[in-house]
């Protein structure tokens, strides 16, 4: 039982984070995890390691500020963070500074020479006090390159309340080559490394402190999709000793300035859709969705179906082995069921209470007639550097006010987050609509309900009705049209949601929902469209199979439960449809590669899994200083990802000793997107971190 970790290690875990809990100064390291079987201190500084000196060469030049006086911006580019960058295109940095907070000299060649002025106040912070917002800008692990070129656009909002904006270049899902320095040698990529960059990069700003008018203990990340789930990684895993070897093979910073320890924990991580938790995430999708499927290759006697059915109980299982706890203290578990596994328990009756208030919620802040209109975000576009937005130009799609610049590649497919793809690698058409990109929240109105409250009546579907839904088809410049649902009155909403038979009850007078059953609400809204095993896919087609890569095996196996059940059960598989011979050995031979660290798959995949930090069910659990502030947002459609994968870390969260705030909302009615219930999320995002910092 998950309860003796838990009060073993609660000292442990408080003393990790108590440095953090206030984000008022960096911290030493917390205790050595292990991912792998073995055991390490933490990453503090020893005699071993550097001294601060040695960083030199990574000193900020104050004599080098550039500056745009039209948006009084200080800003440097191209500030490489580590003293031994595997490629210098990624393993830099643009740093843009409010210019309040920097006095400057200007010099002959139009740079400036700057100094913190310490009375300087923008928006509600001082250069004492002023937190380092970090954009990871991909949802779908490409790499992030750092700007070389500046312009102001997008980050006036960031700049003007009073934040320092910092735009990193990081490693994404693949071993690559560097163009920039024209070399032949394949640098390292995938997992850990992504992660490993964002650690350098902070590492770094906090060895520069004296230079940066700001409290670098207050870093604050934000990301969509598989770059929520980094964040979230950065969230739960500061100091973790597993990430020392990388980071000491990239040269990052190990002592601070003053010759001190320096830490990579953050103060706070804000995420949207987040991807993460690959150690389960196949398991929670076939739990949560992919069980009730008959389709493609989930079809009756196919070994898909049989998969699907077998990791729908595994991930049960799991569920039941957890440290996942309610408001009482007492765990969250899942019993057995007729016609699905494990689709009752506490557990469930959770999930369920989540997307009971999500669209409770809708209820209260839509107005309506309403008009439904599918969306889908593949990539964000985060300001910073204007060579990302020019480079996804000719094939984005923008809505109407959107949220901070958020723009992706609109098709026809489901959704390719790791998760769209068949089992032949190529990619699945959507169930149900095309896919538009950009903030689906922007300027939506969060008006109250006009219903009539006056009886206390549900709405049911009602056959003989009038038409309760006018479908049209909005064609989007340059992509396929999008089908868009326009519901008259709340009651016709709810009265077409049950069209084929009620599973979704409305309370017209109290404005409350209740759903069913996960697996009425599965059917209906959040289906099983990507095929079986959808992130780690029996032909390693999916950008997650190509995040476990190593150097020239780009793609790589990598979920052990679907390999357990490989092993276990070859010969059912084996005499069912779709079953390839190939498979039998393809999962084991995989799971045993190891990277350049020594480390097999597993082990990566465990470090990047927040839990494993996080849940006393793993041997990480207090071996990390977790950051002590979350913001948490999903679509409640949003069929990228199980239902479970975002409530899951919001959980283990609100129960991990120092966690100050978990803030986690389903936003119904919307899919894969920066979903939000009302306003545009930049706002909602700098209004977020103020109230952590100034509460």
């Amino acid at each position: 039982m998950g309860w003796t970790r838990r009060e073993f290690l609660a000292m442990a875990s408080a003393g990790a984070v108590m440095g953090l809990g206030a984000c008022t100064g960096a911290t030493t390291t917390g205790g050595g995890g292990d991912a792998g079987g073995s055991s390490d201190s933490g990453n503090a500084s020893t005699a071993s390691e550097p001294a601060a000196s040695e960083f030199e060469s990574l000193r900020i030049d104050d004599s080098k500020w550039l500056y745009d006086e039209a948006n009084d911006i200080y800003y440097q580019l191209g500030l490489t963070y580590c003293l031994k960058p595997a490629t210098e295109s990624y393993e830099s940095l643009a740093v843009f500074v409010p210019g309040g907070f920097l006095t400057g000299e200007k010099k002959d060649d139009g740079t400036y020479t700057c100094t913190v002025n310490a009375k300087g106040i923008v928006g509600n912070f001082t250069p004492s006090t002023a937190p380092i917002l970090m954009p990871i800008n991909t949802g779908t692990v490409s790499p992030q390159s750092s700007p070389t070129s500046y312009t102001g656009t997008g980050l006036a909002p960031f700049i003007q309340a009073g934040c320092i904006y910092v735009y990193p270049g990081f490693r994404g899902r693949s071993s690559g080559y560097d163009t920039s320095s024209k070399s032949d040698d394949l640098y390292p990529g995938g997992a850990p490394w992504p992660v490993v960059d964002l650690k350098a990069a902070i590492r770094y700003l906090r060895y520069n402190s004296e230079s940066l008018p700001c409290d670098t203990s207050r870093v604050f990340v934000f990301g969509f999709s598989a770059g929520g789930g980094l964040g979230a990684v950065l969230g739960a895993s500061g100091d973790s000793a597993l990430f020392t070897p990388y980071l000491e093979s990239i040269g990052a910073v190990t002592v601070a300035a003053d010759g001190g320890a320096v830490s990579d924990a953050i103060c706070g991580a804000a995420t949207w859709c987040p991807i993460t938790s690959f150690d389960t995430a196949d398991a929670a999708y076939e739990w949560a969705a992919g069980q009730y499927s008959t389709s493609g290759s989930r079809s009756e006697g196919a070994w898909g179906h049989q998969l699907s059915q077998d990791l729908a109980t595994a991930y049960g299982e799991y569920v039941n082995q957890m440290d996942l706890r309610d408001g009482n203290d007492a765990q969250y578990t899942l019993d057995e069921s007729e016609g699905s596994a494990y689709g009752l328990g506490s557990y469930a009756t959770a999930l369920l209470d989540l997307l009971n208030e999500s669209a409770a919620n809708f209820v209260q802040d839509t107005a309506f007639p309403y008009t439904y209109t599918p969306q889908h975000l593949d990539d964000p576009s985060f300001p910073g550097d204007p060579n990302l937005a020019a480079s996804r130009a000719s094939s984005q799609v923008i809505t109407t006010q959107p949220l901070v610049q958020p723009q992706g590649q609109a098709d026809q497919q489901a959704p390719d987050d790791g998760s769209g793809t068949t089992d032949d690698g190529s990619t699945t058409a959507g169930a149900a609509d095309a896919t538009t990109t950009g903030d689906a929240t922007a300027d939506a109105a969060a008006t109250e309900s006009s219903t009539d409250t006056g009886a206390d009546a549900t709405a049911t579907a009602d056959a003989s009705a009038d038409a309760t839904a006018t479908t049209v088809s909005t064609p989007i410049t340059g992509t396929a049209q999008v089908q868009s649902t326009i519901y008259a009155t709340v009651q016709d909403y709810f009265s077409a949601l049950n069209e084929d038979h009620w599973w979704i009850n409305y309370n017209l007078r109290r404005q409350t929902v209740a759903i069913s059953s996960l697996r009425d609400f599965s059917l209906h809204l959040r289906p099983a469209e990507a095929s079986v095993s959808p992130y780690d896919t029996p032909k390693r087609g999916s950008k997650i199979n190509q995040l476990f890569g190593v150097g020239e095996e780009s793609t790589l196996h990598f979920d052990s439960y679907v390999s357990e059940l490989v092993d276990k059960n070859v010969d059912t598989y084996a005499s069912l449809t779709g079953w390839d011979e190939t498979f039998e050995d393809a999962w084991s031979g995989d799971m045993a590669k190891k990277d350049d660290q020594g480390n097999a798959v597993p082990a990566r995949v465990l470090m990047m899994s927040p839990l494993y930090y996080l849940s006393g069910h793993y041997a990480g659990y207090g071996q990390a200083t977790v950051a002590p502030y979350w913001r948490i947002n999903e679509g409640a459609f949003d069929t990228s990802a199980p239902i479970c994968m975002s409530a899951n870390l919001a959980m283990a969260l609100r129960h991990y000793d120092g966690v100050s705030s978990v803030t986690y909302t389903s936003v119904w009615g919307q899919g894969h997107v920066l979903a939000e219930r009302s306003g545009r999320a930049s706002q909602n995002l700098l209004s977020w971190v103020v109230s952590c910092l100034t509460a």
